[in-house]
């Protein structure tokens, strides 16, 4: 099925895109795996004619805003985010009248409506540097209160209005399941996500992005790890790292939207080229600025 994949994408002229948290055998039919703005940005610079974006739709939605005029499609159209779909246009704004004068800072896991309505976008490596760039004291962050808690940790001097959505799959790790699995394995480094609860925060060896995982795992000294992010991530980690060991800091850390994509969607998709992904060009504008702006501060 990988050897057809890859030669119905050559014959479309078709990119395919998979996040780190797909299902390996997805990851291995991809021409690129990575975090969703990393990929989307990279789609961009190429001349394919379509995109291939095996994630969730918010992801979709970022290729397509980044690639105006490219065919961006998803196996699973209906694979979408928990986390994303805790905030509406209308929530936003509402929130956005409670604090007049407070800038709107967006976590990228969002939908390309809610980018447009903020005033710049982060992403989990970038999210400090970019609330800190911003001259007001008080700052809106939204979707993920999980993160925005972290930032406060990270940069008192601001006060951080938080928004009440969480990842689930993150949200779902708890201190004392670290406790247990560092218990088992004394010698290994705790990565956590900053979409992890502020207890399994502080109990990290070092806190990343999904792509921080990669580097921190390559560039340590250390030999065993305990993954505090999605699952799906450890196949890649093994496979770029020979010789080290790397333990779910918690079997039930699958996200399942991620899970949904398999081989014969992939297939399916490029075979039909449904499931296309539109953003309405007001919207796709806005949202880019947003990126935009993120991108100068950092």
């Amino acid at each position: 099925m990988h050897d057809e994949i890859r030669r119905l994408a050559r014959e479309k002229n078709a990119i395919i895109l998979a996040h780190n948290y797909q299902r390996y055998e997805v990851q291995l039919a991809a021409d690129l795996v990575g975090d969703s703005l990393g990929l989307s940005a990279k789609a961009a610079e190429t001349d394919a004619r379509m995109i291939v974006f095996a994630g969730v739709h918010f992801m979709a939605e970022s290729a397509k805003i980044l690639s105006p005029g490219k065919k961006v499609v998803m196996p699973r159209s209906d694979a979408g985010c928990p986390l994303a779909d805790t905030i509406t246009v209308e929530k936003l704004r509402a929130l956005q009248a409670e604090h007049p004068g407070a800038p709107t800072v967006c976590y990228i896991n969002s939908a390309a409506a809610i980018k447009a309505e903020v005033d710049v976008c982060c992403t989990s490596a970038n999210m400090d540097k970019v609330v800190a760039s911003l001259p007001e004291r008080k700052v809106l962050f939204v979707p993920d209160g999980n993160m925005g808690r972290y930032l406060q940790k990270l940069l008192p001097e601001k006060e951080i209005i938080t928004w009440k959505g969480v990842c689930p799959t993150h949200h779902r790790l708890r201190a004392e399941q670290v406790l247990e699995v560092k218990r088992q394995h004394p010698a290994a480094k705790f990565i956590a996500h900053p979409e992890c609860r502020l207890e399994v925060i502080e109990l990290a060896d070092a806190v990343r992005s999904t792509t921080g995982f990669l580097r921190y795992a390559k560039e340590s000294e250390a030999t065993e790890f305990i993954v505090g992010t999605e699952t799906g991530l450890i196949p890649r980690l093994e496979a770029e790292n020979p010789g080290k060991r790397f333990y779910p800091a918690s079997e039930a850390m699958v996200c399942p939207n991620m899970k949904m994509t398999n081989l014969e969607d992939v297939l399916a998709v490029l075979e039909n080229e449904d499931n296309e992904i539109l953003v309405p060009d007001d919207i796709r504008v806005r949202a880019v600025g947003s990126l935009e702006r993120m991108l100068k501060i950092t």
